[in-house]
C-alpha cells in the first residue's frame, strides 16, 4: 500500500515563509569538505589489526569475545550456551548457520539434550516474538562490525527478526572477520554499496554494542536494563 502525503506544499511553504526565504526545490550540491577526519581513523589498519582493536574495546563494553575457525565454531557456540545456562535458544533462519557447520549442533545435539531450539519463521507471526521473549539465548550474525566501538550491525528481514537480538536474556553474535571495518563512517559507506548493488535496504538496521546498559540515573552504569544482560562475540576467520 502506497501512502499519500497531504498538504505537503502548504507545510513546506509555511516553513520557508518562517525562514524568510523562497522554497528550495532543486537538488543541493554535496559540499566538498577540505578536511574529512572521519575517514582517517584506522584507515590503513589490516583485518588483524582491526580484530585486536575490537578485542580491546570488548573489555570496556562487558562483552566476551572468542576467535575461531569453522572447525571449532560449533564447540565454542555450545560452550557459550552451556555457560549461559542452556536453552531455550532462538535463532534467525539463515543459511549461513548450515554453511558454517552448526546444523549438527542446533538440529541434532541440542534437541537430543532436551535443549529447545526455535528458528525464526515469519509465517508464525506473533509466536516468533513470544519464543524470543521466553528464550535464554538469542543467536544472530553481524553484517558489519565496527572495531572502534565494538558494535555489531544487524540487518532485519522476514527471516531475521530484530527481537532475537534483544528479548532473550543473553546474546551470542557471530562475526565473520571479513565484516570488520574501522568505525561508523565505513559502515555507512558499506551499507550504501550494498544498496547500490542490490537495490534493497533492510527494513530495520540495529547497531548493538555489547549487552544492554544504561547510566541515565545518576551516571551509575546498570547492565541488562532493556535487553540481554550478557553478550558474547564469536569472530569467525572467513578470510
Amino acid at each position: 500500500m502506497i501512502g499519500t502525503i497531504h498538504n505537503r506544499d502548504k507545510f513546506l511553504n509555511q516553513i520557508a515563509s518562517q525562514l524568510n526565504r523562497p522554497r528550495i526545490s532543486a537538488p543541493i550540491e554535496k559540499p566538498n569538505w577540505k578536511f574529512q577526519p572521519q575517514y582517517e581513523v584506522f584507515k590503513d589498519a589490516t583485518q588483524d589489526e582491526l580484530l585486536e582493536i575490537l578485542k580491546e574495546h570488548c573489555k570496556k563494553i562487558h562483552t566476551k569475545i572468542f576467535t575461531t575457525d569453522l572447525i571449532e565454531l560449533p564447540g565454542i557456540v555450545n560452550d557459550v550456551v552451556a555457560e549461559y545456562g542452556g536453552g531455550p535458544v532462538v535463532t534467525w533462519k539463515d543459511e549461513r548457520f548450515s554453511k558454517w557447520g552448526l546444523d549438527s549442533l542446533m538440529k541434532e545435539k541440542w534437541p537430543s539434550e532436551k535443549i529447545d531450539v526455535f528458528e525464526w519463521d515469519y509465517k508464525l507471526g506473533e509466536e516468533n516474538v513470544q519464543k524470543a521473549e521466553n528464550a535464554n539465548v538469542g543467536i544472530t550474525i553481524s553484517e558489519i562490525t565496527l572495531a572502534e566501538s565494538g558494535t555489531v550491525v544487524l540487518f532485519s528481514d522476514k527471516d531475521k527478526g530484530r527481537t532475537v537480538s534483544f528479548l532473550p536474556a543473553t546474546s551470542i553474535m557471530l562475526i565473520p572477520k571479513s565484516t570488520l571495518v574501522p568505525r561508523a563512517t565505513q559502515a555507512a559507506v558499506k551499507m550504501r554499496e550494498i544498496y547500490q548493488k542490490t537495490g534493497h535496504v533492510a527494513s530495520c538496521i540495529n547497531f548493538i554494542t555489547g549487552p544492554s546498559n544504561s547510566a541515565d540515573i545518576e551516571l551509575n552504569l546498570v547492565v541488562g536494563v532493556h535487553g540481554p544482560i550478557k553478550a558474547t562475540y564469536i569472530v569467525i576467520n572467513d578470510l
